[in-house]
């Protein structure tokens, strides 16, 4: 079933421009349900004229989430259907949510949506996948399984490493965040501008167990995570990835030039979480047209020369100040293989009285009393912009570089070598990258953390030995710096990074043994200080917004606003982060807020809580909805304590409301 819903709006002024017309679309399952799709389409689209498909495939509502318009009426101006469907039982989407993110029953019926859109009249045969962040992780996932009619893919902020990189739990740890929040809440909502209230829809939706729930009780990795995702090496479609320094994500563009078989070309750029032509972290760039310029070469077949592109195009990042205010990272672009031309590794010693050694350092132990609380300043994910890390660095264990005489340039991931043990059977270890300034500034770099537990097996954790030494390997995440004459290199060492990852919860005292070629050290990836400048890329153009759309409360709630409030005298410790978001509709408007709030107390680690809360609302002509969604998480030395509530109420009376209790034993975490 197709339904009109605008035709050739204007917009783009392009020589190329066709217009755009948006379509409503229902697509069969093989059980019967109906997935909710919007086609943009070509408004000057002839009856005999077949053009490519380009799939964003999302749970994000694509009737009352704005920000796809943008990219999809840009790409139907420029010859192609974009296609954004809501995944079963979200939106309008039919059926009921799945159990968990990235389900075989998401991609299966991605598998069938393509082969759908492959056999439309208006279709050349050909489908792109594209999207950031869900959208690039199933566009990944998709283009393993094979589908015949997928012939590339374009994928930003995404990755394929779910337990290690997803916001579940990164480098192996316990991690709680606003998704969480979010996303349970958003399982329980129905489909825009209607919002059907049938007993049906509420008892899929509003009933439906919170997807935090099962992620908490798979503390490891194994089978949960690894099924949805099949190996890097399946993957036989061209892959355009595009990630940001400033994103959490960003690692898995390493692993994919290094073993994917099909052509790879990757874009890293400055940003966070976002798209080149809006991120927060500039210099903003545009990326639609080059889309154009990928899609057109392997879905239309044109010889555009794309495929002679540089494989890497990134942002060499130049030495600045703390500040996660909005801002221009100082740096250049620079085009390059992979590996780097030129890269050689270069390994600075761990060494006595706070060095940072070049040459291997006299043996030495030093010791680290474990604060919880300790790791604030390094934000809520190894991603974005951060403040001054000397508050981090207090608690930490710190090596500084002599002032170095020259230029060091750095770009890929750093690799960290730790001979450690602790007095306590469960610890974690974090490893941060840093720039101390002449003036004493310290801006962050790159970092990661490993669980001790898993030193060995991310699925067979075991206890540590009090007082044992063990090796530690880590990588720090992907990243490009250059640290000017008389700066220093900084590496600091912490055992807590709290509210990002779940606290160990024993007291301890941890060690480093230093000396030697073998002890202690970071192996930097360094690169020439200068290198080949790509083709300039065009500046952002307008994006447009959906007819009768707008965003007076912003689009998001991410990144949001935090405070952090230390009571020394008691040794508690309280983050409070919270964002809004809004968006005005032609049949009504939408209000949503979120709040998670953490807490800690040194002397009892094992007693961390968080709390969230969202609430959104919908001001429709003849009703308000509101939904809110709670979840609580506390811990005891041997088990995790959650709560969950889903509510629902209509012009503020109660109609429905669910809650979930479940105690879940700690998982070496």
């Amino acid at each position: 079933m197709l339904v009109v819903l605008g035709l050739a709006l204007a917009g783009s002024a392009l020589a190329s421009d066709r217009g755009v017309k948006v379509l409503q679309a229902s697509i069969p399952m093989p059980d019967g349900v109906q997935l909710a799709a919007n086609l943009y389409m070509p408004a000057d689209l002839g009856p005999g004229e077949r053009v490519p498909a380009l799939l964003e495939y999302l749970p994000y509502r694509k009737d009352d989430d704005a920000p796809s318009y943008a990219a999809h009426a840009y790409f139907a101006r420029h010859g192609y259907v974009g296609v954004r469907v809501d995944i079963r039982g979200f939106g309008n989407s039919r059926g009921a949510p799945p159990t968990r993110e990235y389900s075989a029953q998401e991609q299966e019926d991605g598998e069938r949506i393509i082969a759908w859109l492959a056999q439309q009249p208006w279709s050349n045969g050909s489908v792109g996948m594209l999207g950031i962040s869900w959208g690039g992780f199933n566009s990944l996932q998709l283009a393993m399984r094979h589908p015949p009619a997928l012939k590339a893919i374009l994928a930003v902020a995404a990755t394929e490493a779910l337990f290690t990189e997803d916001v579940h739990y990164m480098d192996g740890i316990m991690h709680v965040d606003e998704f969480e929040v979010a996303m349970d809440l958003d399982q329980g909502r129905s489909g825009a501008p209607e919002f059907p209230l049938d007993e049906d829809t509420l008892a899929k939706r509003m009933d439906s167990t919170p997807w935090s729930l099962d992620y908490f009780r798979h503390q490891r990795n194994g089978p949960f995570w690894r099924a949805p995702v099949r190996r890097l090496e399946d993957i036989t479609v061209p892959c355009f990835l595009i990630g940001g320094f400033q994103d959490g994500y960003r690692n898995s563009i390493e692993r994919m030039l290094e073993r994917v078989p099909a052509p790879v070309h990757a874009w890293i750029g400055p940003w966070n979480h976002d798209w080149p032509n809006t991120s927060i972290y500039g210099p903003r760039v545009e990326w639609r047209d080059q889309a154009v310029r990928w899609f057109d070469h392997w879905l239309k077949g044109i010889d555009n020369g794309v495929e002679r592109d540089p494989r890497v195009i990134f942002y060499q990042q130049h030495s600045h100040a703390p500040g996660a205010e909005p801002q221009d990272i100082p740096g250049e672009w620079r085009a390059d293989t992979w590996p780097p031309e030129g890269l050689h590794r270069e390994t600075w010693f761990l060494a006595p009285n706070r060095q940072l050694s070049a040459s291997p350092a006299p043996g030495a132990v030093d010791r680290l009393a474990y604060v919880p609380s300790a790791g604030a300043e390094l934000g809520f994910w190894w991603g974005e912009l951060l403040g001054d890390q000397r508050p981090a660095d207090a608690y930490s264990l710190i090596y500084d570089s002599a002032p170095l005489t020259s230029e060091v340039t750095m770009f890929g991931r750093a690799h960290v070598r730790l001979l450690a043990a602790a007095d306590a059977p469960l610890a974690d270890w974090f490893v941060r990258l840093e720039d101390l300034a002449e003036d004493g500034r310290v801006t962050a770099i790159t970092g990661a953390g490993l669980n001790g537990a898993q030193r060995r097996s991310l699925d067979e954790p075991e206890p540590l030995v009090p007082g044992k030494e063990y090796a530690l390997e880590l990588d720090l995440y992907l990243s490009s710096w250059v640290w000017p004459r008389g700066h220093r290199i900084r590496v600091a060492v912490s055992n807590a990074q709290w509210p990002m990852l779940w606290p160990t919860p024993y007291p301890m005292t941890t060690t480093l043994r230093l000396g030697g070629r073998a002890g202690s050290a970071i192996v930097l990836p360094i690169i020439p200080a200068h290198g080949r400048a790509p083709a300039p890329f065009a500046p952002p153009e307008p994006s447009e917004q959906a007819p009768g759309v707008s965003t007076p409360g912003g689009d998001y709630a991410w990144p949001g606003s935090w405070k952090l409030e230390r009571d020394e005298a008691e040794g508690r410790t309280t983050v409070t982060w919270r964002g809004t978001a809004g968006v005005v509709f032609p049949w009504g408007s939408f209000e949503h807020l979120e709040q998670i709030v953490y807490h800690i107390d040194d002397a009892h680690p094992e007693s961390a809580a968080v709390e969230g809360e969202a609430q959104s609302i919908e001001h429709l002509k003849d009703r308000v909805l509101t939904y809110r969604g709670h979840i609580a998480l506390k811990s005891d030395a041997t088990t995790f304590h959650y709560a969950a509530s889903r509510t629902l109420l209509r012009d503020g009376v109660v109609l429905r409301t669910r809650s979930w209790q479940e105690d879940i034993p700690r998982d070496y975490q």
